[in-house]
């Protein structure tokens, strides 16, 4: 298998994000590839602790409230539909 390689122009700041980034024994195109490739794909684990305990917990005192006063959302077979 050949592999064609290019060689892009970056910036010099540009470059030493990619080398602080780059994970152990990774080349720089597995990680452009990794980065380019997760973008718009988040693991919720992404976002442990972005909330402290006191705001998360007000968010779900909150949310619970909408929910049992909402009148227009009822649930059919496990599925939350809108009604009117």
């Amino acid at each position: 298998m050949c592999m064609v390689t290019k060689t892009p122009t970056i910036m010099e700041d540009v470059y030493d994000l990619l080398r602080k980034n780059k994970r152990e024994n990774e080349s720089f195109s597995e990680e452009i590839r990794r980065v380019l490739a997760g973008r718009g794909k988040k693991s919720l684990m992404e976002f442990f602790g972005i909330l402290g305990k006191e705001a998360g917990n007000k968010m779900m005192q909150n949310y619970k409230k909408i929910r049992k006063n909402s009148r227009h959302f009822k649930r059919i077979s496990g599925i939350q539909v809108e009604s009117y």
